[in-house]
């Protein structure tokens, strides 16, 4: 899964915070000297709100504090040596600066705590994701895999796409979909697919049983909702591709085909009778085709959501998904789904409006051996009922 970019470290902060903290006491040490050198008709007084103001910009509260009492201090130097504070226009000024700094100090502290509150929310949607979204092992059995996941929501990690892979005697099962809607709802509809997907991924079910299953799921749970919005629904694609054999067997439940790239081909794998999305009724194994598909050494797949191909550009124009895999030479799955993610988001202007997920499969030549622990490879579809039929 890409990741995102790293924060700088806290102790390269601390250390940038303290070295410029030169400027406003400079600031002060300039204003007072000034002052106190030019006639007392001149007051540059005023400008030590300056300080506070600065170190605001890149410190914390509590530095943000020090500086404004030690800009209070130098107007208080400055009232004594120029007539005394006795005088109205001094403790006017020295009033004012101290109102200001302590307003700017509040200012800095309560966005260091809002700072901090979005620290703790980010930490739980990476948590979140984590748990809904586990980060897909680049290498399953024969299978290379590379994955990626934008969140339509701002400062959110997750959303209604999902995906899942499970090893299956003979091959690797994997499953994408497509929650309809956005916010929690979408990610609470999405969290129980893949619960339930992992949930029954021992029980080696065959792949139209395996869909089934998932959408008695997805429709149980949609039917006791506390608010249940009769229009949902999720797409899901779900597939199996075994280590042995150039093909896949799949199940499309209304979501995007993949795209097969082959040479310089870029092959949308529709299949003839699409089922209907998950969650509108109660479906039996007996509802889902299963179909087959020719996938073979050194072929890339992409699996991918309908965020990817409805982001538009700034004139409404659709990204040209196909148009771009077919320029593109990127056939290493890191290096298709890293150009694909960032095209993605530059075409965009960095907001897209839908959650986009995508997954890039590729199956090296059989002459390399599978990972370690994974089952041997499969036989025909006919006689491996656990990899679906």
């Amino acid at each position: 899964m890409r990741v995102r970019q790293g924060r700088p470290r806290p102790g390269r902060s601390w250390q940038l915070s303290h070295g410029l903290v030169v400027i406003p006491l400079a600031l002060i040490v300039a204003v007072t000297v000034l002052d106190i050198s030019t006639p007392t008709s001149i007051h540059l007084g005023p400008f030590l709100v300056a300080a506070p103001a600065i170190t605001a910009s890149f410190a914390g509260a509590r530095l943000t504090g020090v500086i404004g009492a030690l800009a209070v201090a130098a107007q208080i130097l400055i009232g004594q040596l120029h007539g005394g504070l006795t005088t109205a226009n001094h403790q006017a000024q020295v009033a004012a600066l101290l109102i200001l700094s302590v307003l700017v100090t509040i200012f800095r502290y309560v966005r260091d705590r809002h700072a901090r509150q979005l620290v703790q929310v980010r930490s739980v949607a990476a948590a979140a994701q984590q748990v809904l979204l586990w980060p897909l092992p680049r290498r399953i059995g024969r299978l290379r895999i590379e994955c990626a996941y934008i969140s339509a929501e701002e400062e959110a990690e997750i959303g209604g796409d999902l995906y899942a892979a499970a090893p299956v005697p003979g091959g690797v099962r994997l499953v994408i979909g497509d929650v309809r809607g956005k916010g929690l709802a979408a990610i609470g509809e999405a969290s129980v697919l893949v619960g339930a997907f992992r949930g029954s991924a021992y029980r080696h079910l065959p792949l139209a049983g395996m869909m089934a299953h998932l959408g008695n799921s997805v429709y149980w749970n949609l039917a006791h909702a506390p608010e249940e919005d009769p229009e949902s629904f999720v797409t899901a694609l779900m597939l199996d591709v075994p280590d042995s054999g150039p093909f896949l067997r799949m199940v499309n439940c209304g979501h995007p085909p993949p795209l097969l790239l082959r040479d310089d081909k870029v092959l949308p794998l529709e299949v003839a009778d699409p089922a209907i999305p998950l969650g509108l009724n109660t479906p039996s194994p007996s509802e889902y085709e299963v179909e087959t598909f020719p996938f073979e050494s050194d072929d890339v797949l992409l699996l991918y959501t309908d965020g990817v191909m409805e982001t538009r550009n700034r004139d409404g124009v659709f990204y040209p998904l196909t148009d771009r895999l077919a320029s593109w030479n990127d056939r290493d799955p890191a290096s298709l789904v890293r150009r694909l993610h960032d095209d993605l988001l530059r075409y965009a202007d960095g907001n897209l409006g839908d959650d986009a997920a995508m997954i890039a499969i590729t199956r090296p030549p059989d002459t390399e051996e599978p990972d370690a622990g994974q089952p041997a490879p499969g036989q025909p579809d006919s006689e491996q009922p656990a990899a679906g039929t």
